[in-house]
């Protein structure tokens, strides 16, 4: 299917690993001219590097999104490299940094209120402040694509990710709004759920992409929550959420905006 994204410039949030990576490759695989960010500027670059190695135009670009100064510089800096964004992608989030003992996610309770500045900045004002400076150039240009990454704790609520998963619903609840108030701008915004993803990024453990259900019990049991993986023998990957992604953003999804869907191989049927 013909996507027809040749030109088309997109910036990635958390385009340095995982599925923030795939996105970028998927995208400069089109033919789109792809504006890396990563919060450590040398995963960008790798990525940029991957792109420029496979023929295609990218820009690595280094921001803390929580920051709306260096969005903004951010973004000056993409529309001088490839001029206004024609997709953003708001893929960068993050969880809880701190673990309590035997590894679990801390409770509501648990968790130190100064922890929840973290989780809030990132996947809530990161989204605003990156649609906020994204918004103008789309309306300039005459229409757009947002695609936000989400979990699907954000569409359910997750027990110990209680911050997230607030967070993550509030993502989804200001995505629907900009839709309703940009569509007449013909900018389309959809949000991705997502679920337990396996990829490179993740040093070892059940999510690491050499796990498998026979190595590891931890693997067999997370299996269990999504049907298809049942099937499939395995968790989601990268490349099972990028082709959505560029789906997303092209023209043959122009009727689709304002909607959340999930690709977590069923952990939520909605």
């Amino acid at each position: 299917m013909e996507l027809h994204l040749q030109g088309k410039v997109a910036l990635v949030t958390g385009g340095g690993q995982g599925v923030g990576r795939r996105i970028c490759l998927e995208l400069a695989g089109e033919g789109v001219n792809v504006v890396i960010n990563d919060y450590f500027l040398e995963r960008a670059q790798a990525v940029q590097k991957e792109i420029e190695a496979a023929g295609g135009q990218a820009l690595a670009v280094q921001a803390d999104i929580g920051d709306s100064e260096q969005v903004e510089r951010m973004f000056a800096a993409a529309r001088e490299r490839f001029g206004d964004v024609d997709i953003l992608v708001n893929n960068a989030g993050v969880t809880v940094a701190r673990r309590t003992k035997g590894g679990m996610p801390p409770t509501f309770m648990e968790m130190p209120v100064e922890d929840w500045k973290e989780v809030v900045d990132l996947n809530v004002y990161g989204v605003m402040n990156c649609c906020h400076s994204a918004l103008p150039g789309m309306q300039r240009k005459g229409g757009g694509k947002i695609v936000n990454i989400m979990s699907e704790a954000g569409r359910v609520g997750e027990a110990r990710l209680a911050v997230y998963s607030g967070a993550k619903a509030a993502m989804l609840g200001f995505a629907k709004a900009i839709a309703q108030e940009h569509g007449r701008d013909c900018i389309n915004v959809n949000t991705i759920a997502l679920g337990a993803v396996s990829h490179e990024g993740i040093a070892n453990g059940p999510l690491h992409p050499s796990s498998t259900p026979e190595t590891d019990d931890r693997l067999k049991k997370m299996l269990g929550a999504y049907p298809i993986a049942r099937g499939l023998g395995r968790l989601s990957r990268p490349e099972d959420i990028s082709g959505v992604v560029a789906f997303l953003a092209s023209d043959r999804a122009a009727f689709i905006t304002g909607q959340s869907l999930g690709v977590s191989g069923g952990y939520v049927m909605l």
